[in-house]
C-alpha cells in the first residue's frame, strides 16, 4: 500500500533489493525520494561486520538531505534493518515528507524482512558506537502494555522455532535460496497454469507444517469483488491472483498476496513470514520459464485483514494510475541514479 504522502517504490528498487536480499552480498542501499518515487542512489557491499560498515557509511550521509539506509544485519543475514535519517537542518518540507513515506518503504518491499528500525538525525547516530547503544536500548526491559507484552511473547516463540526449523532445513531451492519449503507438484502446475490465464483467477497455496512443503489449496475462477471472500480468513495463506483490469497496459497483472491473519497461530506465523520472498520468486521463475499472458507484479501485497483485499486495495497496492499509459511510463522510467564515485554535490 502506498502511504499518506503518496510516494510509491520505483521498479529499480525493487530489483535491487529482491537482488540483495538473494545474493546476500550488500550491506547498506541509499534510498532517496526523487519525482515521487523512492530510488536506489548507491549500495555499498558487505566488507565486514555491520559495526565496522557503518563507518564507510558516513560519507553517504548529507547534513541536510534527508534519506533512507536499508542495512543488512549479520545475524541473521537475510533480515534487514531500515533507518531513517532525517537530519535536523532538513527543511520541514522533506521531514514531513520522509516521515509519510517511511511506512510505504518497508511494506512495499515485505515489512517481514525488516526486523529492527532506527531513527537519526545527525551522522553521529549512525556511528558504531551509536548502533551499539541503540542494540542495549532494544535489549534493556522495560515496562510493557499488554499487547506489547503478547508481541513480545509472539516474537520469541518464533525465534524459538525458527532455530529449529532453520537447522533442520539447510537445504537451497532451485534459484539458489536457504529456505525450507518444497513445492508440490499440483502446486507448481497451479502457478505455471496462470500464465495462460486471461481471465481473472484465484490460486492459494498453503504450507503442510508436517512435511514442510508448499501444497495447492484451492483454485477458483475470482472476480475481484469477490476477492476478499475467497481467501482464508483465519490462517496464513499465500495468493496468487490473476486480475484482469483497465489500468495495466497489459490488460491485467498476477498479484502475489501474502496474507497472515491477526488470529493465525504464532508457529504458522513465522513460517509463512520466513518463505514468503522465496515463494514470490520461485513463481517469478516459474512463469518466466512458461511465458505469461500477463506479468507477475514486481510489488507484492501483504494484509492481515484478507476482508480488505478490493479493487482500491490491489489498485493502491501496485501504484496503478487510471491511465494504463502513465502507469506503464512510471514502471519502465529509468530515473538519473547517482553513482557513489560522482557523489560530490552540495
Amino acid at each position: 500500500m502506498a502511504a499518506t504522502s503518496g510516494i510509491g517504490v520505483s521498479p529499480e528498487l525493487t530489483k535491487a533489493f529482491s537482488d540483495a536480499v538473494e545474493t546476500k552480498n550488500v550491506r547498506f542501499i541509499k534510498v532517496i525520494i526523487q519525482d515521487e518515487s523512492l530510488i536506489s542512489v548507491a549500495s555499498l557491499p558487505v566488507v565486514n561486520s555491520l559495526n565496522e560498515d557503518l563507518v564507510q557509511l558516513q560519507e553517504y550521509l548529507e547534513d541536510k538531505e534527508p534519506c533512507y539506509i536499508l542495512a543488512r544485519l549479520d545475524d541473521p543475514p537475510s533480515e534487514w534493518l531500515a533507518i531513517s535519517y532525517v537530519p535536523d537542518f532538513a527543511n520541514v518540507r522533506n521531514k514531513t515528507l520522509y516521515a509519510s513515506t517511511r511506512s510505504s518503504l518497508t511494506k512495499s518491499l515485505g515489512s517481514t524482512i525488516f526486523t529492527d528500525s532506527l531513527f537519526a538525525t545527525h551522522k553521529a547516530d549512525l556511528t558504531p558506537e551509536a548502533y551499539e547503544a541503540h542494540k542495549r536500548h532494544q535489549a534493556a526491559p522495560k515496562p510493557l502494555s499488554a499487547r506489547e507484552q503478547e508481541m513480545a511473547n509472539i516474537k520469541a516463540a518464533e525465534r524459538e522455532a525458527g532455530n529449529s526449523y532453520e537447522g533442520s532445513n539447510a537445504r537451497k531451492n532451485h534459484i539458489g535460496q536457504r529456505v525450507g519449503l518444497t513445492w508440490s507438484s499440483e502446486a507448481e502446475d497451479a502457478v505455471k497454469g496462470l500464465g495462460s490465464q486471461n481471465d481473472s483467477r484465484i490460486v492459494i497455496l498453503k504450507i503442510e507444517p508436517s512435511t514442510e512443503s508448499l501444497e495447492l489449496n484451492s483454485f477458483a475462477d475470482v472476480t475481484v469483488d469477490n476477492l476478499s471472500s475467497s481467501i482464508p480468513s483465519d490462517e496464513p495463506s499465500y495468493v496468487f491472483y490473476v486480475w484482469t483490469n483497465r489500468y495495466s497496459q497489459a490488460g491485467g497483472d498476477i498479484v502475489f498476496i501474502y496474507s497472515c491473519p491477526t488470529a493465525s497461530p504464532v508457529r504458522y506465523r513465522m513460517v509463512y513470514s520466513s518463505a514468503a520472498m522465496s515463494t514470490y520468486l520461485a513463481a517469478k521463475d516459474f512463469l518466466a520459464k512458461t511465458g505469461s499472458t500477463f506479468p507477475l507484479a514486481t510489488k507484492r501485497i501483504e494484509t492481515s485483514d484478507p476482508a480488505e483485499l478490493d479493487e482500491a486495495f490491489l489498485k493502491a497496492g501496485l501504484n496503478h494510475d487510471d491511465d494504463p499509459a502513465k502507469t506503464l511510463i512510471r514502471e519502465t522510467e529509468r530515473p538519473c541514479k547517482e553513482t557513489m564515485k560522482a557523489k560530490e554535490r552540495s
